[in-house]
Order: structure tokens, then sequence, then C-alpha cells
């Protein structure tokens, strides 16, 4: 993870992004966990996890390891969400994001279009980022990447300029955040990714693969980045 860490940092990378498919972690998770926020923040690299809910003393606990961000998506708006999503319910998900922003851990929240929504449900899905107690420092934006043999399989894609609308509205409502380019970017054309940019996202997620998907290589990123004149930014030494 270490190395993985080391060849992020060195493309470019100023935040190291580590996540687990996991419901919540166990408490015999914990000193690992403790142990990779550690090494990665020894690079000078600001620390990201996602591992599903949290209880109160394993924030803490990942508080004083280092972490600087907590992502916990919320997906889609409160009433699709039951349409997607059975194992956990949106409020544990609300729980999990205030306990993070309680302890001090940046929070990193959005969701993922495209999952066969209404518009009004990706607006929703907004507005409840944009009501929390404090803008989430950190929004991705996921476009779905329908995979074989899932549900959501036959899902048509989401319109383009749906997709880029809907940035443009996160921007306007969250000014200060850094809305993150994520999952679903190895499908969009350079112009599509352009337009996203315009409209108001400042960042990306970086590396062959995001979770489970493909996602661009370092190079094609470097060459978008040049043509549109595009800079990565200093990590946040704070």
């Amino acid at each position: 993870m270490i190395a993985e860490a080391k060849k992020a940092r060195d493309a470019g990378a100023s935040r190291y992004c580590m996540g687990a498919g996991w419901r919540a972690p166990k408490d015999r998770d914990m000193p690992m966990l403790e142990a990779m926020v550690a090494g990665v923040k020894a690079l000078g690299m600001e620390t990201c996890m996602t591992l599903g809910m949290l209880e109160q003393d394993q924030v803490l606990r990942l508080r004083d390891a280092g972490l600087d961000y907590y992502n916990h998506n919320i997906d889609t708006s409160e009433r699709y969400y039951p349409e997607v999503i059975t194992t956990r319910s949106f409020a544990d998900r609300l729980e999990t994001l205030e306990r993070v922003r309680q302890a001090g851990i940046k929070v990193c929240s959005g969701g993922i279009l495209g999952m066969g929504e209404e518009r009004g449900d990706r607006i929703d899905m907004l507005l409840s980022l944009a009501t929390l107690p404090e803008h989430p420092q950190s929004v991705p934006i996921n476009r779905l990447i329908p995979m074989a043999g899932t549900p959501l399989a036959q899902t048509p894609p989401l319109d383009p300029i749906e997709f880029v609308r809907t940035i443009a509205l996160a921007r306007i409502l969250m000014p200060r955040s850094h809305l993150r380019l994520s999952a679903g970017r190895r499908d969009m054309s350079d112009e599509m990714q352009a337009m996203c940019f315009f409209a108001g996202v400042n960042s990306i997620f970086m590396g062959d693969t995001l979770l489970t998907a493909d996602n661009p290589e370092e190079d094609a990123d470097a060459a978008l980045f040049a043509r549109l004149g595009l800079h990565a930014m200093e990590p946040d030494r704070a």
C-alpha cells in the first residue's frame, strides 16, 4: 500500500484514499488502519479513507492516527435511496457523517448519477449535502458504471449535459467544496470532462482503478490537463 501511495505522490497526487468494501470496520481492523494512515502521512500526503459506517470510538481512533478526510457518500436522494441500497439507511449515512464532522475530520461525501433516478432526486441529493451543518470539504460526483450481473446493468446512461448541469448546481450550492470528478471518467470524452471542469469540478481521482472499475491512465489525465491549461494544487499541510 505504501509503495502504491509513493507512486501516486510521484505522479502528482496530493491525497491518497484507502477503501474497503465493508459495512463497517471491526475493532480488530483498527490497528492496521491506523498504521496505514500514519504510513501515508509520513509520505507528505493528505489521507482519506472509506470504510463504511463508523462508531464513535473508531472515528476518534482514526482522527488521532492523523486521518484528514473520511469518505462516506449518501449516493442519491433520501426518496430514491431504498431503490438502490438496502444494507443501511439514509439516516445511518448521515449519522456517520456527523460523527466524522464533530471529531474534526474533513468530510468527503457525494453521490452517483445515472442510477435511474429523476432530476429531482439529483437536486435533493445535493440539497441534503448543502444543508448539512457544514458543507462537505470534498464532494465526489460519480457517473454510474453499469456492471454485468447487477440490478443496474441495463440502466440507460445519463445524458452528458444533464451530468454537467448537476455539477454546475453542486458548485452553486457548495461554492467552497472541492467537487471531485470520480467514477465513470473512463467512458467520458475529453470534451465532456472539459465541460465538467468548466462547470465547477476542481479535483479528480487518479489511478488506473477505482475500487472495482477502470480509471483513465495517469498519462491520459496529464495530457488532458495540459490541453486545458490545468495544474495540480499543492496538498494542504495544515
